[in-house]
């Protein structure tokens, strides 16, 4: 099984950092809305991926998202304007 740590850029450009092992379905609870999103998002009228970065384990990826939550800002919009995302 594969881990993902992402970042999603809300409406209002804040960013949000999650991990999940299924992050198409991740998204999905995001957008509904429901008991499964996340309350941060919920009071955004949408979103987008803007990074991604995939672990072997829970373990690793708990510690990046970790290490990317403890980033500036100006640091996640570096991380983010640096990459390519792939999904």
């Amino acid at each position: 099984m594969q881990y993902i740590v992402y970042i999603l850029r809300t409406f209002s450009n804040t960013l949000y950092i999650g991990q999940t092992n299924n992050l198409e379905k991740r998204l999905n609870e995001h957008k509904s809305k429901n008991g499964k999103s996340a309350k941060y998002l919920r009071s955004f009228p949408f979103f987008s991926l803007v990074y991604l970065e995939k672990f072997a384990t829970r373990s690793e990826a708990l510690k990046r998202e970790y290490q990317l939550k403890q980033l500036t800002k100006p640091e996640k919009e570096e991380l983010i304007a640096n990459s390519v995302l792939l999904y």
